[in-house]
Order: structure tokens, then C-alpha cells, then sequence
């Protein structure tokens, strides 16, 4: 499994794991040394209190999180990007952050509107305020829950489901097609940890 080996590329770093820090300092066996600028004037990781502990190969132990730290970066950037590219084909006038709630109402069905703002993070006020908009554009339907007449529940519609269908078959179309060179067990298993990953840093 490759997923955070040689695959992913970052624009502005390179391939992880590749020589990306300009400057650094090498051990005897020249391999870099990344103190993540804890060596100071004097030089060299293992004379300083605070400096990070130096494994085995000769790599700060934190180096792979650092790494990863960029990638996620690059990732998350990139994923901010298509999301508005995904609302806007859902449609023109559709703001970003509300392509999620979208997909989770295409995948859950029918919630209360509490639901949906806990789900999404923001304020009853902010939820509101979309759930007004998305229902002006015609893609979902609102009524009192029956259970609590306080409530609202929230559902898409008709049209509102034909076209988050639309728009989630092309992405996914577009995955296949860019991942085509993968091995299908290499697509699964990436699914597995960034699945793995959500489930850590909703913690």
C-alpha cells in the first residue's frame, strides 16, 4: 500500500518523502535531519532540551507527521475548491457550504434541521438561513415533526435528489477515471483510513 508513500504529490513540496527541506542539516550517513528548527545557532539535535528525539534512521520520529501535515494541507485545499465546484453544478446559485448538507441528506434521508446543524457545525441561526435558501432554489422541502411539533423536518426533493445524483455519479466517474491506474485494493484501503481518520478527528 502506497497511500502515503509515493502517490500523492504535493505541488509545492513534491512527492512526500521526497528531499523537500532547502538548507537542512544531514547526519554522518547523509540522511536529512529535520529539527523543525529546534537546533538554534549551535547547530545539531541532540545538545538541545527541547529538541525532538532522533530515531534510529537518523529522521526526527515526528517526520512522517510533518509530512502528512503537508499533504492534508494540499488535500484539504483542493477539496475546499472542488467543493464549490460541486455546489455550483447542483446549482449556479448554491453556496458551497451547503453541498454537504446536500450529501448527507442523500445519504441519511429525512432529519430535523438540529440534526443537520450539529452534523455541519454551524448555529441554528446559520442552518436557518440555508435551509431557507436551498428551499428557494427548490432542492428541499421542509415540514413540523410530528414527534415535536418545535421541530422541523428536513428532506430533499424530487429535483433536488435528481441533481446531487447527477453531480455525485460525475465525481465519481471523474475518481475512476483519475484512479485508474490504481489497484482497486489500493482505492479500498485508502477509503479505510481516511474513513479511520474522520473517525479520530471527530474525536
Amino acid at each position: 500500500m502506497t497511500v502515503f508513500g509515493g502517490n500523492f504529490h504535493d505541488r509545492e513540496s513534491g512527492p512526500m518523502g521526497a528531499d523537500v527541506h532547502k538548507g537542512e542539516d544531514r547526519n554522518d550517513g547523509g540522511l536529512p535531519v529535520d529539527d523543525g528548527g529546534l537546533s538554534g545557532e549551535g547547530g545539531g539535535l541532540s545538545g538541545d532540551a527541547g529538541a525532538l528525539p532522533v530515531g534510529p534512521d537518523g529522521l526526527a520520529v515526528d517526520h512522517e507527521y510533518l509530512s502528512l501535515e503537508r499533504e492534508l494541507t494540499f488535500l484539504f485545499r483542493r477539496a475546499r475548491a472542488n467543493q464549490g465546484e460541486m455546489a455550483r453544478e447542483v446549482h449556479p446559485d448554491l453556496e458551497s457550504a451547503a453541498y454537504g448538507l446536500l450529501v448527507r441528506l442523500d445519504e441519511y434521508g429525512r432529519q430535523r434541521a438540529t440534526e443537520l446543524a450539529a452534523y455541519i457545525g454551524v448555529g441554528k441561526a446559520t442552518m436557518s438561513r440555508q435551509l431557507r435558501a436551498l428551499e428557494d432554489l427548490g432542492l428541499i422541502a421542509r415540514e413540523p415533526d410530528p414527534a415535536d411539533g418545535r421541530a422541523w423536518l428536513v428532506d430533499l426533493t424530487g429535483e433536488g435528489r435528481r441533481r446531487v445524483a447527477h453531480v455525485r455519479e460525475a465525481r465519481r466517474a471523474r475518481y475512476v477515471s483519475q484512479l485508474s491506474h490504481w489497484d482497486r485494493r489500493e482505492v479500498a484501503e485508502l477509503a479505510r483510513l481516511i474513513h479511520q481518520l474522520n473517525g479520530v478527528m471527530e474525536k
